[in-house]
């Protein structure tokens, strides 16, 4: 019987064709629903637009759906997803994760509580909230610390300070990008300890609450602030086996404090003499276009493995195939806007870079960390070992030109 999957996602997201591609591989119908403005809502074939901030009308729609086509799983491509999909699945008797559990891998708050109460290495944290006394609260932190949002991803939002003149200004942003984002008013974020030392990225998938390792991702580009834009990933990780280990077992800990039983897993660690921390944990495959560095078995794709698991099929192989990889996330260097992209031609000329693909338009604003949440694109390579990827993709960036120009306020006139 042909499996039909739900796919919950963003009209922003960059990860939705790699996973139609991957239903078509295994030929499972695919119904692709998309968080839309109330407004804007309604059903297309192949196509529910619904808002998912209203999850009680979304669920109305799913379930209204699965009465007339059946569904075999419900899978959340973006975050944004992840708790109406544990909600549906409850609803509909389907196997995902505890509406609980998927709520903590969403809240950054209720997630270090758990890591807390479950002795997981994470930072000390505080709770706060943007109608405190910013003024008296600077006075009262430990610095260094990091201000970060309860509910963004990509490092959105996130801020490092030094100091109480810093912390204020970095609330004060941050509240900000809440007010835009949100809407005006008061809002609850975080403080907490800043962890210094070297960061991976782990992928896993989660089976009956077990983590299985797909990949880790060394970040050679230290990541200190004071804004946390990610750029280099390679893989397989330069580190010790030893503390590969570590790694492993911190983040199958955290996991289970949160209560994941199912799907994917990406996880952000730091490294240093004090053993692996866990920063952050989320229920979805890594973001942006990075999983084109992965293949498993004989060639197969992360979201091949994602689908597979979440319609019970068979999956060859977990184990990574070829050569060490890596992709640079561009950075954006600065606001403003893109009006060209130069030395795209060079910078795949490098022996060992696959691909550079720029995916912010042409003639379209550009809004760098910590307000801004996309990159300008990726380069992708392969070599024989992970320093040899490093280099490649480092040759490449250096080709690449942006010309990026100020963009210009709109005037306006009055009768």
């Amino acid at each position: 019987m042909q499996p039909h999957l739900l796919l919950l996602t963003t009209p922003s997201s960059y990860r939705l064709p790699a996973f139609l591609a991957a239903a078509e591989r295994i030929a499972a119908q695919i119904t692709v629903a998309e968080d839309t403005p109330p407004t804007l809502a309604r059903a297309l074939p192949g196509k529910l637009l619904i808002d998912f901030s209203d999850q009680e009308a979304a669920l109305r729609a799913i379930c209204d759906l699965h009465a007339t086509q059946p569904l075999t799983a419900i899978v959340p491509i973006d975050d944004s997803g992840v708790e109406l999909a544990a909600r549906a699945c409850v609803r509909l008797g389907l196997p995902f994760n505890r509406p609980e559990a998927a709520a903590a891998a969403r809240d950054k708050h209720l997630m270090r509580q758990l890591f807390a109460r479950a002795g997981v290495p994470s930072p000390a944290f505080h709770l706060y909230s943007t109608a405190d006394d910013l003024t008296a609260l600077a006075q009262t932190i430990d610095y260094p610390c990091v201000v970060k949002p309860l509910r963004l991803n990509g490092s959105r939002g996130v801020i490092r300070a030094d100091n109480p003149a810093q912390f204020i200004a970095a609330a004060r942003r941050l509240a900000a990008l809440l007010d835009q984002i949100e809407g005006t008013g008061t809002h609850e974020f975080l403080v907490e300890e800043f962890i210094p030392g070297f960061e991976v990225a782990l992928e896993g998938l989660i089976d009956r609450g077990q983590v299985q390792v797909l990949a880790l991702f060394d970040k050679p580009d230290p990541l200190d602030g004071p804004f946390f834009e990610e750029t280099i990933y390679v893989t397989p990780s330069r580190l010790p086996i030893a503390v590969q280990r570590e790694i492993n077992e911190v983040t199958a800990a955290a996991a289970q404090a949160i209560g994941l039983e199912q799907g994917p897993l990406h996880a952000e660690l730091r490294i240093n003499e004090r053993g692996a921390w866990m920063i952050e944990l989320a229920n979805r495959s890594i973001g942006g276009l990075c999983s084109r560095t992965l293949r498993f078995g004989s060639d197969t794709p992360l979201e091949e493995l994602i689908l597979r698991q979440a319609a019970g099929l068979p999956i060859e192989s977990l184990s990574q195939t070829g050569q060490a990889g890596g992709v640079m996330m561009i950075p954006i260097p600065q606001a403003g806007i893109l009006r060209s992209v130069d030395g795209i031609a060079a910078a795949e000329a490098i022996p060992g870079v696959e691909a550079v693909e720029i995916t912010a338009p042409i003639n379209y604003p550009l809004v760098p960390l910590p307000e801004g949440n996309s990159y300008l694109g990726f380069i992708f390579a392969r070599g024989p070992d992970p320093a040899t990827v490093e280099a490649a993709l480092r040759a490449a960036h250096a080709c690449l030109r942006f010309t990026i120009m100020p963009a210009i306020p709109l005037m306006t006139t009055t009768a």
